[in-house]
């Protein structure tokens, strides 16, 4: 789910979309790489294509561009367009701060985006967008929005305050007073202590510019609620139905220590006219990401199974909608729901995202399958649906979910989004699939191609290992532009996160391996048990066995590219459960690795349980493995050895289950006396998923036993690192500690 940054609040004022905006603009950056070799400052500097929007008569496609100057150490985002067949770019916006959530109107005649966190309209001629018009005028921000069908009435999302609160909610006196207060779970997130809670609106646009005021909460009357659900959820959770007055969405409805170890967010059907709520679903885990179909006849989501584990498999279900007769219909609801099934149970794999053809016969869904997102065609026309693989498994490259799907005459596809691989960031791709399957794809965009044609082409393989128990690991390698056999190169192992994701065809602006392969290291991205998209039972083997069949994939991983004729030393690295996989190979991996790179790891998983914010998450993946149960009213252990104030926690380290002590009694903190290799230890001090102290602890244990080490922390960072000269720091940082240990020259 997309991250929801809630823009600063600014002055408003009625102006062109054309002209420059202060000089907080940021437009397309002249770099040209020294001697042909890709550095930290070119990948920054390059157009980051997102949001793609296809007008309502197919000509154009509306994106945005976001580009990076270091020097001013900020982003900025603006609107470009072009013909649906990739030519005829060019730009709309050139706005100080970033622009956002770009929409057409109905007509094609305008276009809707957020700036400044509110909502605006421009006029859209064919060749230049004309004078902006303010929508809304809401004082605690706009973060995200859909406009109904008809397009009389908006949705969208504001905030509310938190459970979070500050001595001047207490004291009037004590408006300078700095404290967060709170009196349950759960008050931070990823990112940001909960002082805010996301809510939903509805207003008419007929009625003026949209404030507060005359909007309607979707949630009114179940205070504590948040919608959409935190951290990640945008509007994405919701969605008009065809008719204009139904809304459905995404809701986790508990507080406080519910909220913090359940996962049960489910699917309700709002209405507009009557205020009346309907729940679709009403048990189980994460159900999100509601879509109904472009004629109103059913209404699909993705859904988890069990309640407490949110790497659960991500599945596509679907509910017929029947609407009732006019003369039923009155004040009442208006529509019923039947015939809930799953539509893809044979497909092996996470369901990311749903788009629907235009004739509502089928949907398209990207799925990672074999380390690598692919589409699928999932066809409702049959009694059973049928499942089609559209992108071939020799296309390395990662599809988003279309924003175009038209079915040809002849019985084809025809499909716009984006792609990205290990090589190239995002970039605008026709994909057309003919009836008998065979598929083809042009690039529409080309964003970079002229940076990219002045530096070294990287080559990449893939290849398959035996682990410890027998199965085949998929590995991905990255070879330098000017790799030789004949000498000796460096190498890079990539622990990943997660632990439940995957290492696949994608572009990232810290953990990006084409610009490690182009300073001069062979990359080696193992997809070792636990990781996504190679079937849910590899997925789920991770859980409970943080100390078992993953870390033997690692070493693995690490003694085939070590035996290689052409490589020297090798340096391991992560982030997140990649950083924890990287603390605890310190104390188990022998000599393999000559060097490691931990950022925002694990070193405490005893401390970490007592202070990081989703409980759900270790009650599950350290041993617990049980679903949510909860007693209210209860204090204390119940004597079963799993339950305490009524809540199931199989997985805290005061449990007596045997996975659960296994796995505390195992962390790297226990190893630290085996500890003798460089470490660079990296954190975040606004990283509440993994406190910074986790980072502090290992570096300190690092440095008692007389281990080489470094310790980083950003101040101003979270759980990632996300302004511009904090992320050039970090890999400055990065390839002189790694070049330092294994020898690396390359500049």
């Amino acid at each position: 789910m997309k991250k929801i940054l809630f823009a600063a609040i600014c002055t408003l004022m009625i102006m062109s979309c054309s002209e420059k905006d202060g000089n907080g603009y940021v437009g397309p950056s002249a770099s040209v790489p020294e001697d042909g070799i890709m550095t930290p400052e070119d990948m920054h500097q390059l157009g980051y294509i997102s949001d793609p929007q296809l007008s309502p008569d197919g000509k154009w496609i509306l994106y945005g561009v976001t580009y990076t100057s270091i020097e001013k150490n900020i982003s900025c985002r603006n609107l470009w367009i072009s013909s649906a067949d990739g030519g005829g770019k060019r730009q709309l916006t050139r706005f100080a701060e970033s622009v956002s959530a770009a929409r057409w109107s109905r007509d094609g005649s305008s276009v809707f985006f957020l700036l400044g966190g509110q909502l605006w309209k421009a006029p859209f001629d064919g060749h230049k967008l004309g004078r902006k018009v303010q929508i809304t005028d809401v004082a605690e921000g706009v973060s995200d929005y859909k406009l109904s069908p008809d397009e009389s009435m908006l949705l969208y999302v504001s905030s509310v305050p938190g459970p979070v609160s500050s001595p001047a909610d207490r004291y009037a006196d004590l408006d300078k007073a700095e404290a967060y207060v709170t009196d349950q779970l759960m008050y931070r997130h990823w990112d940001h202590w909960v002082t805010e809670t996301p809510r939903s609106y509805f207003a008419t646009l007929a009625n003026g510019i949209v404030t507060k005021d005359n909007s309607v909460d979707i949630l009114a009357g179940e205070d504590g609620f948040e919608l959409p659900t935190e951290p990640f959820g945008g509007a994405e959770q919701l969605d008009w139905a065809p008719d204009s007055r139904h809304i459905a969405y995404s809701c986790r409805k508990k507080t406080g220590k519910e909220y913090a170890f359940s996962t049960n967010s489910c699917i309700y059907v709002y209405d507009v006219v009557t205020g009346e709520t309907v729940a679709v679903t009403t048990s189980g885990g994460y159900d999100t990401d509601p879509s109904w179909s472009p004629d109103g006849s059913r209404l699909l989501w993705i859904s988890m199974e069990r309640d407490g584990y949110e790497a659960d498999k991500q599945r596509l279900f679907a509910v017929d909608v029947r609407m009732l007769p006019e003369e039923q219909d009155g004040q009442n609801f208006g529509m019923e729901f039947c015939n809930m099934r799953e539509l893809a149970s044979s497909l092996d794999a996470d369901v990311i995202g749903i788009s629907w053809t235009d004739d509502a016969s089928a949907v398209v869904v990207p799925a990672v399958t074999g380390s690598l997102q692919a589409l699928f065609l999932v066809d409702m026309g049959a009694d059973t649906p049928v499942v089609t693989r559209l992108t071939p498994d020799d296309w390395w490259f990662g599809f988003d979910a279309p924003f175009s799907v038209n079915k040809n005459g002849d019985g084809g596809l025809s499909l716009l989004t984006a792609y990205q691989s290990n090589l190239f960031p995002s970039e605008l791709v026709k994909v057309e699939v003919s009836a008998q399957g065979a598929a083809t794809y042009t690039q529409l965009s080309h964003e970079n191609d002229a940076y990219f044609a002045s530096v070294g082409e990287v080559r990449q393989e893939k290849v398959m290992l035996k682990c410890a128990d027998g199965s085949e690991m998929l590995c991905w390698v990255l070879y330098p532009p000017q790799f030789d056999s004949d000498k000796i190169w460096p190498a890079i192992e990539m622990f990943n996160g997660g632990p439940q994701s995957t290492l696949d065809q994608g572009w990232s602006r810290r953990w990006n391996f084409g610009l490690m392969a182009r300073q001069g290291y062979v990359v080696i991205l193992p997809n070792r048990h636990g990781c996504t998209g190679l079937g849910q039972a590899w997925k789920e083997q991770i859980s409970g066995d943080y100390q078992g069949l993953n870390m033997q994939d690692y070493l693995t991983a690490g003694r085939w590219i070590k035996s290689q004729p052409w490589c020297g030393k090798l340096a391991g690295v992560g982030a997140s459960y990649g950083g924890f996989s990287a603390y605890n190979l310190m104390g188990m991996h022998g000599d393999l690795f000559d060097c490691f790179v931990s950022h925002a790891g694990i070193f405490s998983e005893k401390m970490l349980w007592y202070t990081t914010e989703e409980a759900w998450f270790g009650n599950w993946d350290n041993g617990g493995l049980t679903e949510y149960a909860y007693e209210p009213g209860q204090i204390g252990p119940k004597g079963d050895g799993i339950t305490f104030g009524g809540m199931q926690q199989a997985g805290a380290p005061y449990s007596s289950s045997t996975k659960a002590r296994e796995h505390y009694s195992n962390d790297p903190e226990a190893k630290i006396l085996n500890w003798h290799t460089p470490i660079l230890c990296i954190h975040g001090m606004l990283d509440f998923r993994i406190p910074y102290e986790q980072g502090m602890a290992a570096f300190n244990a690092a440095q008692m036993m007389g281990v080489p080490s470094k310790l980083i922390i950003f101040p101003q960072e979270t759980h990632w690192v996300t302004k511009p000269q904090d992320c050039i720091f970090w890999q400055r940082e990065f390839f002189d500690w790694v070049g330092r240990w294994t020898n690396n020259t390359a500049k």
